[in-house]
């Protein structure tokens, strides 16, 4: 799936739950497609939930103009009861607006790390005023949206780290280098006695944060990827014939953060999980490796080459 198709995933849940949670009959929105907007710029109306017509679909909302323009240029909340006479927005989608018969809208800018990636709305074919608890309904589904866009950001700017490191080589880039360049465990195993072990905990790393951004990704094109990746970092220690012990996804997640040293607490915080979860986790997997401390469980996981 491409980034634009993701975009389209991510915003077409929010647009759902914006109209679950206020009950408005029409929702809209749309991100940049070329990533943050900075110093002006213009977010393009992709999606449509509720709509009964096509007017809408496709507007370039600059940043400025409009009830989403002006959300965008203050990147916070924007409202109005009766937006065809309103005299605190300035008025370039009328058209589109009237053919759709909207009256009040409000509008929510999608903001990640200080920088505008886009805008949700949502609205009413009447003229009355939109509550406190309509707005952070709607706020709270655009930070379903950026908290999306900030785990796709992470994603790839890991899979970019581990590509670079691969075009280093193998003495460079260590195992991720080997494990890119050439794909196999042999390569791995060679590139093993090339690097220290610095370069093995930094490929150790990256691995447990991708095994941990992965359940989080929508976009199940870019989580294959991720996913893919992981496998071939561990796989690079691997023995010729890789023991199959049984292990759950969920349970390789939690061995990969314990791996890097990681708490329970901070294994938890990580995945998304409770303590208790990670606990019931990392015993079942002790269990199936046969081992008895945390250590030993690790040690086996990459004995069987499920980590790096």
């Amino acid at each position: 799936m491409s980034a634009d198709g993701a975009d389209a995933v991510e915003m077409r849940a929010a647009l759902v739950r914006l109209r679950r949670g206020t009950g408005l009959p029409v929702a809209f929105g749309g991100l940049m497609a070329g990533g943050p907007m900075t110093g002006g710029g213009s977010v393009r109306i992709g999606e449509l939930s509720g709509a009964v017509t096509g007017a809408l679909r496709g507007l370039a909302i600059a940043t400025g103009n409009g009830l989403g323009g002006k959300a965008l240029a203050l990147s916070r909340p924007c409202a109005v009861t009766d937006y065809p006479v309103s005299r605190h927005i300035s008025h370039e989608y009328d058209a589109a607006v009237a053919a759709e018969g909207l009256l009040s809208v409000l509008a929510v800018p999608v903001v990640v790390r200080r920088r505008v990636r886009g805008v949700l709305y949502g609205a009413l074919r009447t003229a009355q005023p939109l509550g406190d608890r309509t707005l952070g309904e709607a706020v709270a589904a655009a930070r379903d949206v950026e908290q999306a866009l900030v785990v796709r950001d992470e994603a790839r700017a890991l899979l970019a780290a581990v590509a670079e490191a691969g075009a280093a080589g193998p003495v460079a880039g260590g195992v991720a280098g080997a494990v890119a360049g050439a794909g196999g465990p042999a390569a791995g195993s060679g590139a093993g006695a090339a690097v220290g072990s610095a370069a093995w905990e930094e490929v150790r790393e990256a691995h447990g944060a991708l095994r941990a951004l992965a359940p989080r990704v929508v976009d199940p094109a870019l989580r294959g990827e991720l996913l893919a990746v992981c496998g071939r970092l561990a796989s690079a220690t691997a023995p010729p014939r890789v023991r199959d012990v049984g292990l759950t996804p969920r349970e390789v997640d939690v061995l990969a953060c314990v791996a890097t040293g990681a708490t329970n607490a901070v294994t938890a915080e990580r995945l998304g999980l409770r303590p208790e979860t990670v606990k019931g986790y990392l015993r079942s997997a002790m269990r199936k490796l046969g081992a008895h401390t945390r250590l030993e469980a690790v040690v086996a996981a990459r004995r069987a080459g499920l980590l790096p």
